[in-house]
């Protein structure tokens, strides 16, 4: 009769072994190339939306009454198993001030934090909503390359802009103080407008064209501020929205300029094209593509 025991079997060993591995458990976590990778991450996924579920029937009464136990129950069930693996993913990155620091690193900590902090501030745990943020690593689990691209293309068009759509706001802001402060002298704490922040409140209400109701002009000249500050309003809208396309179409015309005919040299093809819309001839693949030149070094 052999003395080896189920518990202390070489298997049962090596397996605990490679389970406790850091590299073994950092290309598990980490790693989506493998099927037990990307296993892990579309659990996870799943994991995450079950918990945000979980927390939105709990944000209803009806259903927050019958099942309240069973719902808390839940909730922290997912906390302690998203605690868990943040704690892992701390133990297996080789980098742990990078990880700690990076966009997932702080999504995944705030996605456990509130359900701690609702021990000692009531409500805390709705914050909890922030873990759909961590569905994002589905882009990145099953490849959706095309989708990346895009939403980098946007985020350039954004980031060009930024300095205009800067400008816009401050303007927008000027324009809305002097509004405010004209209301505040016009109008008067008699008819709501009690302070020229609270004007300005309302002056912003009405120039985007959402309207409370809350404060509203009673005076005539109050009534004609009003309305140049809605007709403002009209007219300031588009601004912004017009900056970005702009400066998206140019992104967008720049990305199609790297889609060259080796036949008829033509440029101007999308870059997921397969034939050129000239010649009909077959464009060359994305990835034999160069990368497209950042502005200021054309």
């Amino acid at each position: 009769m052999s003395d080896k025991s189920p518990e202390n079997s070489p298997n049962t060993l090596t397996g605990f072994k490679k389970l406790i591995n850091r590299e073994y458990l950092y290309e598990v976590i980490f790693g989506t190339d493998t099927p037990a990778g990307k296993g892990f991450d579309l659990v996870l996924i799943y994991m995450i939306l079950l918990s945000v579920l979980v927390l939105m029937l709990d944000s209803v009464e009806a259903i927050r009454s019958q099942f309240k136990w069973l719902l808390f129950g839940l909730e922290w069930m997912f906390t302690v198993i998203f605690t868990l693996e943040y704690l892992v993913r701390i133990y297996c990155t080789p980098n742990i001030r990078r990880y700690l620091t990076s966009f997932y690193g702080i999504i995944d900590l705030i996605s456990v934090l509130p359900s701690y902090l609702s021990l000692f501030i009531p409500g805390a745990n709705f914050l909890l909503i922030v873990r759909l943020l961590r569905v994002l690593r589905v882009f990145r689990i099953l490849k959706l390359v095309r989708y990346l691209s895009e939403a980098n293309v946007l985020i350039r068009s954004m980031a060009m802009a930024r300095r205009k759509i800067f400008v816009f706001f401050i303007t927008v802001l000027v324009l809305s103080t002097v509004f405010g402060a004209l209301m505040f002298v016009v109008e008067g704490p008699e008819h709501g407008f009690t302070s020229i922040p609270r004007s300005i409140y309302w002056t912003i209400v009405t120039i985007t064209t959402v309207g409370y109701g809350d404060i509203t002009p009673q005076t005539t000249l109050g009534q004609v501020i009003a309305s140049a500050a809605m007709l403002t309003g009209y007219s300031i809208l588009a601004v912004p929205t017009g900056i970005l396309t702009a400066e998206l179409f140019q992104e967008m015309t720049r990305e199609r300029q790297f889609a060259r005919c080796n036949s008829c040299e033509k440029l101007g093809h999308e870059r997921d094209a397969k034939h050129c819309k000239h010649c009909g001839s077959v464009l060359e693949s994305i990835a034999d593509k160069p990368e497209p030149i950042p502005r200021g070094r054309l």
